[in-house]
């Protein structure tokens, strides 16, 4: 969950969201030493009053200057499309969960079960329960084992959403008329928030997203209470 003030992402609740972290820290270095270094031949540009005649016109810091930049592309590269190729692969999801974008609200389908589906809507403000999220609750929470790859199926009913986690690393686009899929494990319990991260209309902001993630013994007996009442 975001705080205040935060200046860093929030805190990883699957392995592609390390990852994704991981990397954000690697890529970040990457930028402070090339910024470093640029900041000091500026300042030593500035301050010095003596010239080198030489590096006016030399090949060697043409060689140098053209293939570091390409060493270092390699060196951000590699890493991003590891993750991307993580992010993108699944294989043998223990669940399968439809999410359907309507204005505005979720619409869940447990397709490994024959009647589990049920609406998602943000509980307003004065129906909020003490130690609940403004903006962020729901009346249905999207339940799921932990430590099990879960896919996800997401599409739209009216107009473009985006399904959107942060502490998941899980962001996909609802596009009506096609179906795009994700995958995410969590790691440990919690509840994890989440929000349309599309532009979908004046309520775009009042569609949140929350994830609960239980141990696989408390997922079945909610599957098996929501089959009873369904």
């Amino acid at each position: 969950m975001a705080t205040p003030l935060q200046l860093g992402f929030q805190d990883a609740a699957s392995p592609v969201m390390e990852e994704l972290i991981h990397f954000h820290d690697h890529a970040l270095m990457v930028v402070y030493l090339i910024s470093s270094f640029v900041l000091y031949i500026i300042i030593t540009l500035v301050m010095t009053k003596l010239t080198n005649k030489h590096a006016h016109d030399s090949q060697e810091i043409e060689i140098v200057w053209t293939i570091l930049p390409a060493i270092i592309l390699i060196v951000v590269a590699l890493p991003s499309l590891r993750i991307l190729y993580l992010m993108d692969e699944i294989n043998n999801p223990h669940l399968t969960v439809k999410a359907i974008g309507h204005q505005w609200y979720w619409s869940y389908e447990y397709t490994d079960y024959k009647d589990l589906a049920f609406d998602s809507y943000m509980v307003p403000t004065q129906d909020l329960a003490p130690g609940q999220f403004r903006l962020l609750e729901v009346d249905h929470r999207m339940v799921v084992p932990t430590e099990s790859p879960i896919r996800v199926l997401i599409t739209a009913d009216d107009v473009l959403h985006s399904w959107a986690v942060p502490a998941l690393g899980v962001k996909m686009d609802a596009v009506p008329g096609r179906l795009n899929q994700t995958t995410f494990v969590t790691s440990r319990p919690g509840i994890y928030y989440g929000q349309c991260s599309e532009i979908c209309g004046a309520n775009h902001s009042f569609m949140p997203i929350a994830v609960e993630a239980v141990p696989l013994t408390h997922f079945e007996n909610w599957s098996t209470s929501m089959l009873e009442t369904t």
